[in-house]
């Protein structure tokens, strides 16, 4: 007898009859995941309570930093993290083009402007050297993405900052393991800002976190993540709880929740084992790929870690004989999953229609928006899937 239909199916194209499929970015999901998922489901507490404690706990620990407030996602770490600086109107953020829209999003959420400066054409992070020429005294905040997971260049942003009177924010959506310059990121910032999206190496579905060494700017944080009450349900309902409670500010419905927790305290916990899979990953592609027309991910320099979340090739096309969209084309038709990594923000509709942004405003992240392409990359990856990536490149670009 046939085995019946799954009632769930893979989305986007499907691959050719001759090849099985190399997803983008599956998780990494075990036992010790499913199992406490389940256990919270069995307890009767579904929401924040005792395991968003103790995840925010792990996390503060692990990354160094006094406080972790766990919430639902990283752009609410960031809206967060931007109403703890006090910006608002006729203020001004300064990031890079090179990165998801959210990180710019959330800065006019805040009521700000988003300032944009280009990168560095090597590590592709925001470059130090722009940002100083992008400086106005309606600046307020620097706002660095560690692309990729390479961390960016914090010991220049820091020192910028204690110079201009500027507080950091850092966006590591792609970072959760990087250490910059010896500094575990998270520990370093005015508040670090962390994804836990299903693609991110640590993840818990959706998710986010925020550290912060400041103890005012984190209690208000917590108090904002959940409609600026001043206790939770936690602190509320539990037998020496208090049902009373104020609303001090009014505040966003951003918390995380315990089954989301369950999967993180796990995560968390095989975070280093996970990361050690990435870098033979990442090793296995910089050998297998090395006689290409590709320019291959930027090492991290000496002191650092790169948390190594994506693996993004920039393609010559001229010696190629192709584009980029093009070789990502032939990859999906062989069952090849691949991702752009980013089109840079100023290039968004929105923003060129609100801002007057151009191409050509920003070249360096321009040309690398216009060549680069993320392979798959995953700790769930086997040595085998890694191999016919490796071989579908040859196939495609020889």
């Amino acid at each position: 007898m046939a085995p019946a239909p799954s009632r769930f199916r893979t989305i986007g194209p499907e691959p050719s009859d001759r090849y099985a499929r190399v997803p983008f970015a599956a998780p990494s999901i075990g036992p010790d995941e499913i199992a406490e998922v389940v256990a919270t489901l069995e307890s009767g507490w579904l929401s924040t309570g005792p395991r968003v404690a103790e995840f925010e706990l792990a996390f503060a620990e692990y990354v160094g930093a006094r406080h972790a407030v766990a919430v639902n996602s990283c752009t609410a770490a960031l809206h967060l993290s931007l109403i703890a600086t006090g910006i608002g109107s006729g203020d001004e953020v300064i990031t890079t083009p090179l990165t998801f829209c959210a990180t710019a999003n959330v800065v006019l959420h805040a009521g700000a402007t988003p300032v944009f400066a280009d990168i560095d054409p090597v590590s592709h992070n925001i470059d130090p050297a722009a940002v100083q020429a992008a400086i106005t005294p309606r600046t307020r905040v620097l706002m660095p993405v560690h692309y990729a997971g390479l961390p960016a260049d914090m010991t220049a942003f820091q020192r910028i900052a204690e110079l201009r009177g500027l507080r950091i924010i850092e966006d590591a959506a792609h970072c959760v393991e990087g250490v910059a310059n010896r500094l575990k990121v998270g520990s370093i910032a005015d508040f670090t800002c962390f994804s836990f999206y299903a693609t991110k190496n640590l993840t818990t579905g959706e998710g986010g976190m925020v550290t912060t060494n400041d103890t005012a700017a984190a209690a208000l944080i917590r108090a904002a993540s959940l409609h600026g009450m001043s206790r939770d349900a936690w602190a509320r309902y539990t037998p020496n709880g208090n049902a009373h409670y104020d609303v001090v500010m009014p505040g966003f419905k951003y918390n995380m929740m315990d089954i989301q927790a369950a999967i993180g305290l796990h995560q968390l916990a095989r975070l280093r084992r996970m990361h050690a899979r990435r870098v033979a990953i990442c090793a296995r592609y910089d050998a297998g790929l090395a006689t290409l027309p590709l320019r291959l991910p930027t090492q991290a320099r000496e002191g650092s870690v790169h948390a190594r979340h994506l693996y993004p090739v920039l393609l010559d096309s001229a010696a190629a004989g192709m584009s980029r969209d093009e070789l990502n084309d032939r990859l999906r038709d062989r069952g090849i999953s691949t991702s752009i990594h980013f089109r840079p923000v100023h290039l968004h509709q929105y923003y060129q229609e609100r801002f007057g942004f151009r191409r050509g405003m920003f070249p360096v992240a321009e040309s690398v928006y216009d060549a680069t392409l993320s392979l798959p990359l995953s700790a769930a990856m086997d040595d085998a899937s890694v191999d016919r990536v490796i071989n579908a490149c040859h196939d495609i670009l020889r």
